[in-house]
């Protein structure tokens, strides 16, 4: 009787189990949108000197926007395409110069006030699946509802992110919605090809398996350091970034742990060189040539502890004999944190974060700009260096239906632009944003 009955159990798991497969809704199109306002203010600070990359030193307050429509189809089995357009505008504080870990990662490419409109995403995806192990997906942001295999094989081609595929992070990846900070958003000492406002035409592949994904991307270049006209010389100009990410629970949480390596080849400018070509006042730029390479790689991990709260953090590298081109300046980086919900204070759907970021640079990037050298985005004239120390702490506010949130945050800038003659640097901040 109890083999029968037990037998009955597991028959009636089976069938429910593959029934409610069955039945998962295929989206065939889905449509989403998502609006952020950022509002950023800092009071005056004291620096003993200031240059045209400097932050400046009086009182601020800078606004930002977002707003991106996202639309998503699917063409035939395995098929999908993706298509974002976008509007973006305000500024960043200081014009979004004079700090490497800038405090607002929705303006590190909007360096004007006018709203602008362009293509953020245009691309194709295939994925080809097998084995029965199944995930269900769920309807989002340039995802379509649906079942895939835990076993796949994909490639997309065309014009996407890099962190739509590369250097995910549960708890600190999207200034959209997490930390604001340009390096809480990805390994920051990964200068990860970009044009400027963030987008790449490139393309990827992606293989997957239960517990673990292996990732590629090739890339093309700009002609000139944070620009957007693609450099036509391919086989001289291009990126090559892949991924090992490993999947894990311990006492039953849910664990990530990621690998990246990656090089960036084109026409890049020398540090070294051009300090020996002209000392006293060096310009990387005029020292360009095709063959030049920047290579590097980061570790990035997140840990649940509970069901209600997870740490992370991340350690990235690279060589740093050539300009930064894409990102920002930043050659060595280490940051780590952690996001607790508002599950105890009856608030589940709030969270409040706190992470610590430590920026470095290279020898020669440090000398560069200690003779009065600039890149796009720091150089006060002389250089009093010490690493760029910087903390961040939120709360975001499930204001409306998990639809509109609210998030009043805080940063706290030790030795901006890695100068200990300028700051510290306190900047207040709110975010509001909308998704549906």
């Amino acid at each position: 009787m109890k083999k029968r009955l037990l037998f009955f159990l597991l028959l009636t798991s089976i069938l429910t189990s593959a029934f409610a497969q069955d039945t998962v809704k295929e989206q065939r199109t889905n449509f989403h949108f998502q609006q952020t306002i950022i509002t950023q203010f800092k009071p005056a600070f004291s620096a003993a000197y200031t240059g045209k990359n400097s932050l400046i030193t009086k009182e601020e307050t800078q606004t930002s926007i977002t707003s991106t429509f996202f639309g998503a189809a699917r063409l035939w089995k395995g098929a999908e395409t993706f298509f974002n357009p976008e509007l973006s505008g305000g500024a960043g504080l200081s014009q979004t110069l004079g700090v490497a870990g800038f405090p607002n990662g929705e303006t590190f490419r909007v360096g004007g006030v006018q709203n602008k409109i362009y293509i953020a995403r245009l691309y194709f995806k295939q994925n080809f699946e097998w084995g029965k192990e199944k995930d269900t997906i769920a309807d989002d942001v340039n995802q379509l509802a649906g079942l895939k295999s835990k076993r796949y094989f994909s490639f997309a081609i065309g014009k996407f992110g890099m962190a739509d595929f590369f250097d995910n992070n549960n708890f600190s990846h999207d200034p959209r919605t997490q930390f604001m900070n340009w390096a809480l958003m990805d390994n920051a000492a990964w200068d990860y090809p970009a044009n400027t406002r963030g987008y790449v035409l490139g393309a990827t592949a992606e293989l997957g398996q239960p517990d673990w994904t292996l990732r590629f991307a090739f890339t093309l270049v700009t002609t000139q350091a944070n620009q957007s006209i693609w450099d036509s010389k391919i086989g001289k100009a291009n990126t090559e970034t892949v991924e090992f990410e490993k999947r894990y629970a311990v006492d039953g949480q849910k664990g990530t742990i990621r690998l990246l390596a990656f090089t960036n080849n084109g026409k890049f400018g020398n540090y070294r060189l051009a300090i020996a070509q002209n000392p006293a006042a060096p310009n990387v730029d005029t020292t360009q040539a095709y063959g030049r390479h920047k290579y590097g790689f980061g570790i990035n991990a997140d840990q649940y502890l509970t069901k209600d709260f997870g740490v992370f953090a991340k350690a990235s590298y690279n060589d740093g004999h050539t300009e930064t081109w894409f990102f920002t300046e930043i050659d060595r980086s280490l940051t780590f944190g952690g996001v607790l919900k508002g599950t105890s204070w009856k608030r589940s759907d709030d969270e409040l974060g706190l992470a610590f970021i430590a920026n470095g640079l290279s020898s020669d990037h440090r000398d560069y700009l200690a003779a009065g050298g600039y890149g796009f985005l720091i150089g006060d004239g002389k250089l009093n260096y010490a690493p760029e120390l910087i903390a961040e702490l939120y709360y975001k506010i499930n204001a409306f239906q998990k639809k509109f949130w609210l998030t009043p945050d805080y940063q706290f800038i030790l030795h901006p632009a890695y100068n200990a003659d300028r700051g510290p640097v306190s900047v207040f901040g709110v975010r509001a944003h909308v998704e549906f």
